[in-house]
């Protein structure tokens, strides 16, 4: 496969604006959001400060910009998924490889029932405390990538082509063997700690010094490795203490992206974390309580 050149992103939120920024650094030319209309606009008006640097990045805009990179970093909400996949179907070429950076487990699916599964990558992204605030991303902590093909036994061509790709940018990533095993880990820390943040209002710090705040975050997980066990994957309790050693490491102050959201008055992603574990649980007869309660919650603090 030929190296890779051109890099589009699509989401300019602190997981995009990071990673664009990356780009920008290892070459300026090669790295392009992709926005349309309101987007657009601001994107070119404002661009994008990340840790203090002003970035003025090039943007396609896909309803006139005729440009295929060679790799687009899927960085959206779940719930500007659709209105994505729709705003790609100019700008992905033949050889397009797509990769997803986005929460959940099944980002990747549906993008790839448009543009087909042959082109799609896994993406997870662990331990980067970037907070967005308008225009600005801040981050003390940048954390790795992990990405591949669900199998990864050895790599592919193409897998080790956007590897050479993330060296050259200074992006820390590594190849799993197993990538689905890696992403349903993420999907279960996210439905503990981003969740219980939500609720509780609390940084990073707060699960590594208040016991009851573990125990909750914990308990939301468990019900995820419960369900993971009989979808086939194999999830662990290391996973959780794992974890803990990662948060050890984070800024005390850091916050989720649902924190985040709830504090901007955004809407969340909490269909995509309880509200997918509920609907897993009613699929493989597992009780879901703690999701069920916090889906709850977190809809009633969306509304209120």
């Amino acid at each position: 496969m030929k190296r890779m050149e051109k890099i589009g992103v699509i989401g300019a939120g602190a997981m995009g604006s990071f990673y664009a920024s990356k780009f920008y650094e290892m070459d300026s030319a090669s790295a392009a959001f992709i926005a349309k209309g309101a987007r657009y606009e601001k994107l070119k008006r404002n661009g994008i400060v990340v840790n203090g640097k002003q970035y003025s990045f090039r943007v396609i805009n896909p309803e006139r910009d005729s440009e295929f990179p060679d790799l687009i970093i899927v960085a959206v909400k779940h719930h500007h998924l659709p209105q994505a996949i729709d705003d790609l179907s100019n700008v992905v070429g033949p050889h397009t490889q797509i990769l997803s950076v986005m929460n959940g487990i099944d980002s990747e699916e549906s993008i790839g029932a448009v543009y087909g599964m042959d082109r799609i990558l896994y993406g997870v992204a662990l331990g980067i405390d970037a907070v967005r605030n308008e225009n600005s991303v801040n981050y003390s902590k940048e954390g790795i990538l992990y990405f591949g093909e669900a199998n990864n036994n050895p790599p592919s061509e193409r897998v080790m082509a956007i590897k050479e790709l993330f060296d050259r940018a200074a992006i820390v990533s590594d190849i799993p063997d197993d990538m689905i095993r890696v992403l349903w880990r993420k999907f279960m820390i996210n439905v503990g700690v981003n969740q219980v943040s939500a609720v509780l209002r609390a940084p990073y710090g707060v699960f590594v010094k208040v016991k009851e705040a573990g125990e909750l975050m914990e308990a939301a997980m468990r019900e995820v490795m419960a369900i993971a066990e009989q979808a086939g994957v194999d999830l662990r309790e290391q996973d959780i203490e794992d974890w803990y050693k990662v948060m050890a490491n984070l800024s005390p102050r850091g916050k989720t992206s649902m924190l985040q959201d709830i504090e901007a008055g955004r809407k969340t992603e909490v269909e995509m974390f309880s509200g997918r574990v509920v609907e897993l649980g009613k699929q493989y007869g597992i009780a879901t309580p703690v999701n069920e309660l916090i889906f709850k919650i977190i809809k009633a603090i969306e509304r209120a």
